[in-house]
């Protein structure tokens, strides 16, 4: 049975996977956009719980900044091979990694055979999207595999919702939470994590391990606690928002 998610605490540090936990996933990876009443909501959490909110995604940082301007949160991108920290103090910088070269073109061989398949070229990772051509997923994880294993021991392939991602290995979601955990304003809070794709399990376990909570979005993973889908998670936000106001009530 599905558990309903907790009620908030204002002890609480967030983190938030973006793209299908805090907006709806859409048939492209550029189409996906940010209302600005969720851009309020976000800067209205993050004020109630003094600056301990922060975004954790596939997604560069730059990509993030963009989706929430004007807010700058502290976030982790490109499933933590990038950070940066409450203070501003950038850890990974963004680059165009040449080594990644031969997979783009493989990439960019793959997507023109395949119609419907999208090519997604963030720098430090790669990803081959396959939303609107869902029969090719057998095909295009093998060759994908293939390309990546070309690279060397330093890459590796991760898996999402309906995507395939090369990316540099050793960095993941749950190291990101991590190291956010070991600074302020994040250190000493129960750590909240809020995600809806396979990505987002290391997160999971990081938080489990700091004795936190773990919230799972849709159906696709499994968490402490659940929530249905990003409507509901913005809902859910909205009570985090109202908690100073309501204890002073």
């Amino acid at each position: 049975m599905k558990t309903a998610a907790p009620a908030p605490s204002l002890d609480w540090c967030l983190f938030l996977d973006v793209d299908g936990t805090l907006v709806e996933l859409t048939d492209t990876p550029f189409d996906t956009h940010a209302s600005d009443d969720l851009r309020a909501l976000l800067t209205e959490v993050a004020e109630r719980l003094g600056g301990a909110v922060a975004l954790v995604s596939g997604r560069s940082i730059e990509y993030l900044d963009a989706l929430v301007d004007p807010l700058r949160l502290p976030s982790a991108g490109l499933h933590g091979v990038e950070r940066r920290k409450a203070s501003g103090v950038m850890y990974g910088a963004s680059f165009q990694d040449s080594q990644l070269d031969h997979a783009r073109v493989a990439l960019v061989d793959l997507v023109q055979t395949h119609t419907g398949t999208l090519l997604e070229d963030k720098g430090r990772t790669v990803a081959i999207h396959f939303r609107m051509a869902p029969q090719f997923e057998p095909e295009l994880r093998e060759k994908v595999t293939a390309i990546a294993a070309l690279l060397g021991t330093h890459y590796h392939v991760q898996s999402g919702n309906m995507m395939l991602e090369i990316k540099p290995r050793g960095f993941n979601k749950g190291g990101a939470v991590k190291a956010f955990l070991q600074e302020p304003p994040f250190s000493g809070r129960t750590p909240v994590y809020v995600g809806d794709d396979l990505t987002d399990i290391d997160g999971f376990r990081v938080v489990d391990d700091y004795g936190g909570i773990s919230i799972a979005v849709g159906d696709r993973v499994h968490g402490q606690y659940h929530l249905d889908d990003p409507a509901a998670v913005r809902k859910w936000l909205t009570a985090i928002a109202g908690l100073i106001d309501s204890h002073r009530e």
